[in-house]
């Protein structure tokens, strides 16, 4: 059987497992997805269709097992409640909130650059990029926390 053939047959029935063992739509997906790329990378022959079905149920198990197990391991925290922890008044709070919520890039820069004190140059070499690229961040991400503040003085 070809990989859109198995796709087209077993997509539905994988999801359905998987989002019984992970209880997340998101992850579910991601571990159909990971499924079929095993089958497509080591291309198994079976002898009959019903072999080829418990191998992708129990590649799919696998993989949601090892979700599972590495939740276990890393425990996720929501970033409200770090928040919560972490900050004390509600302006920083949503200051905060607002911050997490631009782009890794920017977010960085501006962490490193306001919050830790690192100057423009120790920045770009701890992130191995040009102090113009470092200048460039921190002013997109000043300027869309810009936008943020004058939409919340808007309201």
């Amino acid at each position: 059987m070809s990989l859109e053939e198995a796709v087209e047959t077993y997509s539905d029935m994988l999801y359905k497992i998987c989002i019984v063992m992970l209880c997340n739509e998101q992850d579910a997906k991601d571990a159909v997805q990971e499924t079929f790329c095993r089958y497509w990378e080591k291309k198994p022959e079976f002898k009959e269709q019903e072999h080829e079905k418990a191998w992708l149920l129990r590649v799919a198990a696998n993989y949601c097992r090892d979700q599972l197990r590495f939740r276990l391991r890393h425990p996720h925290i929501p970033i409200d409640e770090l928040a919560d922890s972490l900050i004390v008044g509600q302006d920083q709070k949503e200051t905060f909130l607002e911050l997490m919520d631009l782009p890794a890039g920017q977010r960085a820069v501006i962490y490193l650059y306001y919050v830790e004190g690192y100057p423009v140059k120790e920045i770009a070499g701890l992130l191995g990029i040009s102090p113009q690229a470092v200048k460039k961040r921190m002013q997109r991400g000043r300027d869309q926390l810009r936008i943020f503040w004058k939409e919340e003085c808007c309201r």
